[in-house]
Formats: C-alpha cells, sequence, structure tokens
C-alpha cells in the first residue's frame, strides 16, 4: 500500500487548500482514513477522519473551516481547508487503516500559513 499526499504550499491567513492523497489499492476496502498533522516540536495529531460508511470526525481546531472527503472511484482522499491560520502550519498526512489494525502512512505534505 503506497499513499501519496500533495497540495501543501504557503499560503496566507485567511485562505484556502485543498489536499489530497492518492492511494495505491481501492480505498473502500478499508475501515478508516484519515488526515493527521504534526507541526513543529509537537506531537503528531489527528485533523480529521472517515470511516467506510462515511461518517466524518474533525478536531475541535478545525471543525467548520475544514472538510475531509473521499473519491472512491479515484482512491482519493482529500482535505479541503479554508479560512487557514498560522496555526494550521504543519506536515500533513494521510493514513489508511484496515481491519487488522494495519496503518498504512503517507510521506506528508507541509502546508505553511503566514500571518
Amino acid at each position: 500500500v503506497q499513499l501519496q499526499a500533495s497540495g501543501g504550499g504557503l499560503v496566507q491567513a485567511g485562505g484556502s487548500l485543498r489536499l489530497s492523497c492518492a492511494a495505491s489499492v481501492r480505498i473502500f476496502r478499508f475501515n478508516d482514513m484519515g488526515w493527521y498533522r504534526q507541526a513543529p516540536g509537537k506531537q503528531r495529531e489527528l485533523v480529521a477522519a472517515m470511516t467506510t460508511g462515511g461518517t466524518t470526525n474533525h478536531a475541535d481546531s478545525v471543525k467548520g473551516r475544514f472538510t475531509i472527503s473521499r473519491d472512491n472511484t479515484k482512491n482519493m482522499l482529500y482535505l479541503q481547508m479554508n479560512n487557514l491560520k498560522p496555526e494550521d502550519t504543519a506536515v500533513y498526512y494521510c493514513k489508511i487503516g484496515d481491519l487488522y489494525g494495519i496503518n498504512y502512512w503517507g510521506k506528508g505534505t507541509l502546508v505553511t500559513v503566514s500571518s
């Protein structure tokens, strides 16, 4: 299983970015999918998650601003990020997990939000 995250970059506060995660497998088979981020000097944290049934969960810090979605036909996972804030600056990772509890991670894409 390989995951490739893309779409990061430098954006001003208040701007938007859409992150994409391309999977080498059919993602509908997987139990859960999500986006995580890790800021410098901090632990990796969950940003948003989605189950195979479509139930979503967003961290309180991004609720109302970020939206996770997926396209099973393209084996893609997305994170739409609006109204970005400097504290959103981090490396963003996509993850998918199978029914056996094995997680697969992408390499990450850097998002930098300037004030």
